[in-house]
């Protein structure tokens, strides 16, 4: 393992005034960035740098998901350092170890020792991306939540621009958009077919909704039920629910370690959950209107079928046996009956559901008086 510098913030601490200067540098990655300030008050050990960052100073945590990527794990931690070293903000970067089967976790402690911002998570087994960025969201205790891949393929050095974004426009979510995709020829095809499918079905506006290199306001990550390949719909889940989602053009880079993770396997259950998310978006509140609309139609169509086959048989007196319009009829009616009950039984789940732990079919962004 190579040698690599850690930032050190407690050895080079000072007791002096509250916002009193101090030039020399407290980080081998921040020499001749700028003026040093140190905050006194209680609690807060934290070196900051004056730039010209918009808005005012928050806690910051950077999320990152890994499975078997022990080749990225130390250059990627020292991009991230680089990227927030300069800024006017606190920070703390999650790590996530993804069951990873390799050298990955033990790397993430050796930096860990070294270095109180980073955390480690380490799951028993592999659960997949969509979990271990649910257990990022749940550990993290800044104002903003940012995640990127592991892969080394989002650049770190992108975080400021989507900081300044989120703090000075009206969003609640900042995704990056892979501009210049440095991928194979196949990936790029399916990545935009599957963004053309996303958009046809959840109606969302941006052109990556399968970036995972995104900034959040931290109340954002709070309700998400994340499971399966549902990373990838996040943004759709959120602007459901009334959420502002931007973008911005961000750097992507070739992969240089390890091999990617995505197939298709991955392809095909993302298919799946995108049914879900759509499904989810539009019923949710009240699945009967759509099984119940389903129900109709077939109930209808096979009582239409069946009354036109009784009266030419009472009339004209033709046989039903050898008919299998009849049947059709008789099982329309029966599969409409279904879907009915399929929808009751989904409006009393529905209702279990936001009856539990207090939740709520509404989200409220202010209340005034």
């Amino acid at each position: 393992m190579r040698s690599i510098a850690v930032p050190s913030y407690e050895n080079k601490r000072k007791v002096i005034s509250r916002h009193r200067k101090i030039h020399e540098s407290v980080d081998p990655l921040e020499d001749d960035l700028g003026e040093f300030f140190i905050d006194d008050m209680p609690g807060d050990n934290i070196y900051r740098m004056r730039t010209g960052l918009s808005g005012k100073s928050a806690l910051i945590s950077v999320v990152v998901p890994f499975y078997n990527e022990e080749d990225n794990v130390v250059p990627l931690y020292e991009e991230i350092c680089e990227s927030v070293n300069p800024l006017d903000n606190q920070f703390e970067i999650i790590f996530v170890d993804d069951g990873s089967t390799d050298a990955t976790y033990r790397m993430m402690a050796d930096l860990s020792k070294k270095d109180q911002r980073l955390r480690i998570i380490k799951f028993r087994s592999n659960f997949g991306q969509s979990a271990a960025l649910k257990a990022g969201f749940d550990n993290a205790k800044g104002e903003y939540v940012i995640t990127l891949d592991a892969d080394l393929q989002n650049d770190p050095h992108d975080i400021p621009a989507m900081i300044d974004k989120i703090m000075t426009e009206d969003y609640d979510v900042v995704c990056g958009w892979r501009f210049n995709r440095r991928d194979t020829g196949s990936k790029k095809v399916f990545s935009k077919f599957a963004n053309f499918l996303r958009n046809q079905l959840t109606s969302e506006q941006i052109h990556d909704s399968g970036s995972t290199f995104r900034i959040y306001k931290k109340e954002c990550t709070e309700d998400l039920e994340l499971y399966g390949e549902l990373h990838r719909y996040i943004p759709a889940m959120l602007s459901w629910k009334g959420y502002k989602i931007g973008e911005i053009k961000t750097n992507h880079r070739e992969r240089l370690h390890g091999k990617t993770k995505y197939n298709y396997k991955r392809l095909i259950k993302g298919f799946l959950d995108l049914i879900v998310i759509t499904f989810w978006q539009k019923y949710s509140l009240r699945p009967i209107h759509i099984f119940g609309g389903l129900g109709m139609v077939f109930s209808v169509l096979g009582g239409l079928i069946t009354t036109y086959l009784v009266f030419i048989r009472l009339v004209y007196g033709t046989g039903l046996a050898d008919r299998p319009l009849f049947t059709a009829g008789i099982f329309s009616m029966i599969i409409g009956i279904q879907f009915f009950t399929l929808g009751i039984l989904a409006d009393v789940m529905v209702k279990i559901y936001y009856g539990q732990n207090g939740r709520k079919n509404y989200l409220v962004e202010r209340n005034i008086g």
